[in-house]
């Protein structure tokens, strides 16, 4: 399942992740800098975090390497809604776990009991993206 690996901050481009303070977070702008006198080019990465929506910003030279997560885009079937948690069973696997209940403008189309969704996994947590219907 979702690890992570180490990508060159040189290579990073708007939509791809890294993690950022431990929470992995999507790209939502990068600029880079001309190397000064004495250093080198910087880059300045804008990334929004996948499970908390916190923005956050950080500077580092272009030759440095970050931590990005691996992303893993799944399909489940939702079994159960229960409060603020929503119970999938992963279509491959049959393997059944809870997940949070996401806010109704995080998650395109209507939540509801035995629609089939898209989740990501990542770091051993979890986050419905995709409402893809009902299952047959």
């Amino acid at each position: 399942m979702g690890g992570k690996t180490v990508a060159e901050v040189r290579t990073l481009k708007r939509g791809r992740y890294i993690i950022v303070e431990d929470e992995p977070c999507k790209i939502s702008d990068i600029t880079t800098s001309s190397p000064g006198k004495h250093g080198s080019a910087k880059a300045r990465i804008e990334a929004i975090g996948i499970f908390d929506d916190k923005k956050r910003s950080i500077i580092k030279p272009t030759g440095d390497k970050i931590d990005a997560p691996i992303i893993d885009k799944r399909n489940g079937m939702v079994t159960a809604i229960m409060g603020n948690r929503v119970q999938l069973m992963d279509m491959e696997s049959y393997e059944t776990f809870e997940v949070p209940l996401p806010r109704p403008e995080d998650v395109e189309g209507d939540l509801d009991e035995s629609v089939e969704v898209e989740y990501l996994e990542t770091l051993g947590r979890y986050k419905i993206v995709r409402v893809k219907g009902k299952s047959s």
